[in-house]
């Protein structure tokens, strides 16, 4: 009976190590990055909030099956960001500041982010409130941020400010395939398979420089054609770093992977640098470390190398792109 009762109590300590470092990742994200009210901070970025960083927050407790944080994340968003004419969000919180959400605006994949883990957070929870949060902020995405544009359906980066009439702005690390599949699965509309297909036509034609890589910030003209955006760097860095995570998401097979593919083939894994100039190829002067480097193992097909276990000195920035990286690696 004692040796029985060791071996279950063994089993137990074992289970419990299991599920303690399956959860390391977030919980590492959690006492790091979360307020006591939910609200996420961009440690990289003087502790600002956004959409974004709430987006992620709730898409991780929802993989966590973190249903205290999830609802904790949830309800500061709503309090603090919700614009109650548009159904979106202001993209910025910045704390201590008189009017902490001066800028109106609303960012396009801030709004996706929280529609998807509301999406998610209703179908693994049976909790009908978080779908129907979750259809009127798609429905509000539909209407404000959604054009069709040179033939295609796009997703602009914002309600405001993009749509320049002789072109838009696009920003393409807002093309988030996972979730417009899953809007699409959801609400049979149209528009959601309309934007991958457009958003799968476009990629291709992003290809710029010797390089073949997207720029953060595109321009797409009335004629259909495309070039880096006027006013941002044109390089391929930490906004696009993400169009690769999200393909994959979407697509682990991706034929769309391949120019991420040959450019980082060209470097040793640690000696990558973070980004590069498409248009002269001038590139950082220090490597990709972190969630970065993560993307890049993943597309690489180097999945040896990746973890939920972040290392001390990442910012919140670096910590969500590795946790995000784990999350699509897991979810094929």
């Amino acid at each position: 009976m004692t040796l029985l009762r060791a071996s279950v109590l063994m089993i137990a300590m074992m289970l419990g190590c299991a599920q303690a470092s399956a959860a390391d990742g977030w919980n590492s994200f959690k006492s790091r990055f979360m307020t006591s009210e939910g609200r996420i901070q961009d440690t990289g970025n003087k502790n600002i909030s956004h959409t974004e960083g709430q987006g992620y927050g709730m898409l991780l407790a929802v993989a966590n099956n973190d249903r205290a944080s999830f609802d904790s994340l949830w309800n500061w968003t709503q309090k603090h960001l919700k614009d109650p004419q548009s159904g979106l969000f202001y993209w910025k919180y910045v704390p201590g500041a008189v009017d902490p959400v001066a800028d109106k605006n609303s960012a396009s994949d801030g709004d996706i982010l929280i529609a998807w883990a509301l999406l998610k957070a209703g179908q693994k929870w049976q909790n009908n409130a978080y779908l129907q949060a979750s259809d009127r902020i798609q429905r509000a995405i539909v209407d404000k941020e959604v054009v069709s544009y040179a033939g295609h359906t796009v997703l602009l980066p914002g309600d405001k400010g993009f749509n320049k009439t002789s072109y838009v702005v696009l920003n393409p690390s807002y093309f988030l395939f996972p979730a417009w599949r899953d809007f699409a699965a959801r609400s049979h509309l149209k528009v959601w398979t309309n934007l991958i297909d457009s958003g799968m036509d476009l990629l291709p034609k992003m290809r710029f420089g010797d390089a073949s890589l997207p720029t953060d910030w595109v321009a797409l003209n009335a004629d259909g054609s495309v070039a880096p955006a006027i006013g941002w760097p044109p390089r391929f860095s930490y906004d696009a770093i993400r169009v690769p995570l999200y393909v994959y998401w979407y697509d682990a097979q991706s034929l769309q992977l391949v120019p991420f593919q040959h450019f980082w083939m060209s470097f040793s894994r640690d000696k990558t640098p973070a980004w590069i100039d498409v248009t002269n190829s001038n590139k950082a002067p220090y490597n990709m470390a972190g969630g970065l480097l993560a993307v890049r193992d993943l597309t690489m097909n180097q999945t040896g190398y990746l973890s939920d276990q972040l290392t001390e000195n990442q910012d919140y920035y670096s910590a969500s792109l590795q946790l995000l990286t784990w999350l699509a690696y897991k979810s094929h």
